[in-house]
């Protein structure tokens, strides 16, 4: 039996620099076995409507200051990789206080800018690699411009309305989905799992690929 990994739970109310606490759960369900709800998953309860309703939509919500996010991210990207086309991928940053919303903002104004793909994981660098602190927009605008990007067409971009729409959905969804910890994964917008509730990160993509199927079937696929 191998014992659940920690995972960032955050509670609405804390400060930024106290955000992020770790409890240690039981021991996680034997691998192999089917995954059941209540133990390595959940159900979304009411379910969420998919952008693409074609598609079995695959959300993972994260906070770039997580550190198991970002113990989690290169299995997840290599996972993601290999994804059927009849699923889609995609990522959702987080905000449980104020204190989330200038990353979040990062997020949003690099996919806005198309940059997305070549500097999301060096976020994750610099945060946890680097120890840069990209909490303040001012930090965020300086680590960009040190990138490479126009402090102006990132500044413009940061402070958009569409970037702000972007961070508004991002926290209705987080509400809507019921989501207490990151990282975490919603499939099909019917379940929701985690390599804390899974049990590790291999095992949460294998439950992830299980529950890929479920909302395959619900879809009549």
């Amino acid at each position: 039996m191998m014992a659940r990994p920690l995972f960032t739970r955050v509670l609405f109310g804390l400060s930024f620099a106290a955000a992020a606490f770790v409890a240690v759960l039981p021991a996680a369900q034997a691998q192999g076995s089917a995954p059941r709800a209540g133990t390595e998953f959940r159900l979304i309860d009411p379910p969420q409507p998919a952008d693409d309703v074609s598609k079995v939509e695959v959300v993972e919500f994260f906070w770039y200051a997580c550190p198991h996010c970002n113990a989690f991210e290169p299995e997840l990207v290599e996972w993601a990789k290999k994804l059927p086309s009849d699923v889609v991928f995609k990522r959702v940053p987080v905000q449980f206080n104020a204190g989330f919303e200038p990353q979040q903002r990062l997020f949003y104004t690099l996919e806005a800018m198309g940059k997305l793909d070549a500097l999301h994981g060096k976020v994750f660098q610099a945060i946890h690699t680097q120890r840069q602190q990209l909490n303040t927009p001012e930090r965020i605008a300086t680590w960009a411009e040190q990138q490479g990007l126009d402090a102006k067409a990132f500044g413009d971009a940061y402070k958009s309305f569409g970037v702000q729409s972007k961070v508004q959905r991002a926290t209705k969804m987080m509400t809507s989905y019921g989501v207490d910890g990151v990282p975490m994964l919603a499939i099909g917008g019917r379940y929701v799992t985690s390599p804390s509730q899974a049990g590790g990160s291999g095992r949460a993509l294998e439950v992830a690929d299980f529950l890929i199927e479920q909302a395959r079937k619900s879809k009549g696929k």
